[in-house]
């Protein structure tokens, strides 16, 4: 299901150490897990096949990668620990959000160690971003431009720079990625390592200049908070028959104001998401599952589904393959 077309990784005497990867994969999960030290579930919402494609280079603390997928997805978890994580969207016509911060194409989107993960990926993503050490970012910071970049950045999840400042970002990151891809092997020499890191935290201090300081900082929009409570409540209750009218007396709010929060966010209503959400559960069970360990009709009813064929309709339309040829292939893996 999916394809390492290169990898490289440098750690002989007097090299310095780096790895490089090009990644396509026909499964959400494992393109999901793809990408180096970070702890992400994507959650599958719109139906076809899907496809993903991540090209990553590791050197010095610093992680640089492009990332597209084919398919809507909710992104939930964390990111590398210790390392904030900056990215651009590469082209958008469809905002995402971030955090219940809408996502556009001249937006930066901001993640540090220890916030959440959530972010709901606008169809064909492709997003281009770095990570690096909090520490490393915050030394640099302090010394050649005498700012305290924590501080600026401080409960900021997606900015909204000058234009042109995001868009020189933009190509530096995509210009590094570029040159990296041609010639791997160039990161095995230390000062060329330093040139690019200093080149990137000159960037990212640029994009997120001393100007852009509270923007980003206001609350989540009233439709995240709406959907992200109602997410919560969902997976706490993913096995039972719920209905918009339980959905709207737990959050205190009408059918009208639920249907249109879940579509702002998410791109879905509230009775797909909450499907979207079971299929995605079954297809994890069922890859991890093996045949002494239950049928598909079990894997199905634990997740609510009591109508087989319909369920079977369902997956198919959304995966690209019925459940018995999933479950089948993890029988042999």
């Amino acid at each position: 299901m999916t394809a390492i077309e290169r990898q490289s990784t440098v750690r002989g005497a007097g090299a310095a150490p780096y790895s490089f990867a090009r990644l396509h994969s026909r499964d959400v999960d494992e393109h999901a897990a793809r990408l180096s030290a970070w702890d992400q579930v994507y959650e599958q919402l719109t139906p076809g096949p899907f496809e993903g494609n991540l090209v990553e280079v590791l050197f010095g603390g610093i992680q640089l990668f492009r990332e597209a997928t084919s398919q809507v997805v909710h992104e939930s978890g964390s990111g590398r620990a210790g390392a904030y994580m900056f990215g651009v969207p590469v082209a958008s016509e469809v905002e995402g959000y971030h955090g219940g911060r809408p996502i556009r194409r001249q937006s930066v989107i901001v993640l540090r160690d220890g916030q959440e993960l959530d972010l709901r990926a606008p169809p064909k993503l492709d997003l281009v971003a770095v990570s690096m050490p909090v520490d490393d970012l915050g030394r640099y910071a302090r010394e050649i431009e005498g700012r305290d970049i924590e501080r600026e950045l401080r409960g900021v999840r997606v900015v909204s720079p000058p234009p042109e400042r995001v868009e020189r970002f933009r190509k530096l990151l995509l210009m590094a990625l570029e040159s990296i891809s041609h010639n791997p092997e160039k990161l095995q020499h230390a000062a060329m390592q330093k040139a690019l890191g200093h080149a990137i935290f000159a960037g990212v201090l640029d994009v997120i200049g001393p100007d852009c300081d509270g923007v980003g900082r206001e609350p989540p929009t009233r439709s995240h908070a709406i959907v992200s409570r109602a997410q919560d409540y969902m997976r706490l209750h993913v096995e039972d028959p719920l209905t918009i009218e339980d959905l709207c007396r737990c959050l205190g709010v009408s059918r009208r104001t639920l249907q249109y929060s879940f579509r702002e966010v998410l791109r879905v209503n509230p009775v797909s998401y909450l499907r979207a959400l079971r299929l995605n559960g079954v297809r994890r069970a069922l890859k991890a599952a093996d045949r002494q360990c239950g049928s598909v009709q079990d894997i199905a009813a634990r997740w609510g589904f009591w109508h087989l064929s319909h369920f079977a309709s369902d997956y198919r339309r959304m995966f690209g393959e019925l459940p018995s040829e999933t479950l089948s292939r993890s029988a042999y893996t």
